[in-house]
């Protein structure tokens, strides 16, 4: 069994909190988008919704949190 031991790895960023901004700049890379992100704790936040933003002229808004999200080129 492995113990944790708090340290995070260098390869690893530290996770961000849900909700803490409104607006958001994402990139292909981010795609598909989902809210909240991969980087973001999730235990204190709503369920995970995928959000068609390619679809929507490069912009779209979270029915959750009313995160905005802008794709950059």
């Amino acid at each position: 069994m492995l113990a944790y031991n708090g340290a995070m790895s260098a390869t690893t960023k530290p996770l961000i909190q849900p909700n803490a901004q409104h607006r958001y700049e994402v990139t292909a890379a981010d795609l598909p988008l989902a809210c909240p992100m991969p980087g973001m704790y999730l235990w204190n936040s709503h369920p995970r919704v995928y959000l068609p933003i390619e679809e929507d002229g490069g912009s779209a808004m979270c029915p959750y949190c009313s995160a905005e999200f802008t794709l950059k080129s």
